[in-house]
């Protein structure tokens, strides 16, 4: 399953690479999509990053 995360990080990676190239050679609608594409890079990043613990409590807890 790691292995798989780094493919896929590393896939991320070149993908937007290869984005950032297409926004610098062409118009504002390259721009635009390339925009689009950061935002779908990051959700996936996020996505792929491990979730944070849940913390306890410490103490009692009482019923109401």
């Amino acid at each position: 399953m790691l292995a798989e995360h780094k493919e896929l990080a590393r896939k991320l990676n070149e993908l937007e690479r290869k984005t950032e190239m297409l926004a610098l050679k062409h118009d504002t609608l390259a721009t635009e999509t390339h925009a689009q594409f950061r935002e779908v890079i990051e959700a996936l990043r996020q996505l792929m990053s491990a979730p944070a613990p849940r913390r306890r409590p410490i103490g009692f807890v009482t019923s109401k």
